[in-house]
């Protein structure tokens, strides 16, 4: 599957480096996307609202994006590290 404006992915928190706040799943919904034609194009890194019990949260590519397993996010060790997103597991 491939990441478009609009569709809802899971964003898994960074939590909080004291231990205090877990890293936690949330639900988010794609907000932008890399052009697929540029030249540097990841389009594993995207834009994101993030829905939070205390309310939203943006995370725009120009800031860094949400950053899903793929060429451009080695120092990811896990699909579901924190500062990353995943397709909704099917229940």
């Amino acid at each position: 599957m491939q990441p478009t404006v609009g569709r809802i992915v899971h964003y898994v928190a960074r939590g909080s480096a004291d231990g205090k706040f877990p890293k936690k799943c949330r639900a988010a919904i794609v907000t932008e996307v890399d052009d697929p034609n540029g030249a540097n194009a990841d389009l594993n890194r995207v834009g994101l609202m993030v829905a939070n019990p205390t309310g939203l949260f943006f995370h725009p590519i120009a800031d860094g994006g949400g950053c899903h397993q793929g060429p451009r996010c080695q120092d990811i060790d896990h699909p579901t590290a924190g500062g990353t997103w995943h397709w909704p597991e099917r229940v």
